[in-house]
């Protein structure tokens, strides 16, 4: 009987200590509603968009399209300057497909927009409060706030605003001409 229960609870040590100790499995990607994917496919993207950024009208803006980057890159957007903390808006229907932090567009934020296209939100000072990956948005909903984060830190706060035609981060056309 002492045996017994000395290899009980040997094995349940054995067992607290594989729990304690193996990989906890790799978080999952969230899967976007193909209902709402389908439907933005099947919609056109406008030939004209809202300034992603409150108050900011057509005459404020510089084309910064192509312009020199750090490591031989160009510009693949346009940079709307505007105080830290000024509203973000979606300047289309979408989806939000992704929500994360990274070294060169700080905290950015991708919509999937009609007709496949993708729009890039970065260098934010934060996201909407609640706003997470899959949520659905409208033109003109809040996503955040300008800021300068990323490699953008050094610089005056603003929006890098991406607009890409081929799905994410792929076929970087100027939003420019588009934003009215």
């Amino acid at each position: 009987m002492l045996r017994w229960i000395a290899f009980a609870v040997l094995t349940a040590q054995l067992l607290w200590l594989a729990a304690c100790t193996s990989t906890p499995p790799a978080p999952s990607k969230p899967v976007l509603p193909q209902a709402q994917v389908q439907k933005l496919q099947s919609m056109r993207l406008p030939s004209q968009l809202p300034i992603p950024v409150q108050g900011i009208k057509n005459k404020a803006l510089t084309d910064t399209w192509g312009a020199s980057r750090s490591s031989g890159r160009t510009h693949e957007g346009i940079d709307i300057l505007a105080p830290r903390g000024t509203k973000v808006f979606s300047a289309t229907d979408g989806l939000i497909a992704d929500l994360r932090n990274n070294k060169l567009g700080g905290k950015v934020i991708w919509v999937m927009g009609p007709g496949g296209s993708w729009h890039y939100y970065a260098h934010l000072d934060d996201h909407k409060r609640g706003l997470k990956t899959g949520d659905y948005v409208k033109k003109g909903d809040l996503l955040g706030y300008v800021g300068n984060t990323g490699n953008a830190r050094h610089t005056a706060p603003h929006l890098h605003y991406g607009l890409y035609l081929n799905g994410k981060g792929r076929g970087a056309v100027n939003p420019y001409p588009y934003l009215r």
